[in-house]
């Protein structure tokens, strides 16, 4: 029971919700990012256009052994995370073929929306923290 209720954890750990503000400015100066509890890291604007929170025990302390913002340009980090999300959300849609408790949730992410450099930086570490963990390739 104790090892469901850590993947559950893990799962509610990236919640990305997007709406058709794709035309506002890039990173809007009411986004703040904060950390939360322990492990967990919440980031969105006042208007709520996006938000993403991730839940995952140790992703700070490994998030601070690698490198830092700007190492990997946007549009890296743009293409995995456009590739990475798609199959993630495959494989939440298929539970039969991959572990339901790692894949519970998809992610809402349109590749047409600027999320602002924080998200992304933050979502392309989470896709390699949860690779490398769960030995997992996406």
């Amino acid at each position: 029971m104790k090892n469901v209720l850590s993947y559950f954890v893990i799962l509610v750990s990236i919640v990305i919700l997007a709406s058709c503000g794709s035309n506002q400015a890039k990173y809007p100066n009411d986004t703040e990012p904060t950390a939360v509890a322990g492990d967990t890291i919440r980031i969105a604007n006042d208007s709520l256009e996006y938000e993403i929170i991730i839940i995952e025990p140790g992703f700070n302390a490994w998030l601070a052994t690698q490198p830092p913002r700007g190492y990997f340009t946007p549009a890296i980090m743009d293409a995995s995370n456009d590739r990475k999300v798609l199959e993630y959300n495959l494989r939440v849609n298929a539970p039969l073929n991959y572990d339901p408790s790692l894949y519970v949730f998809r992610i809402d992410y349109d590749r047409d929306v600027d999320y602002g450099d924080e998200v992304t930086f933050l979502l392309f570490n989470y896709f390699r923290f949860f690779e490398q963990r769960y030995n997992q390739r996406l």
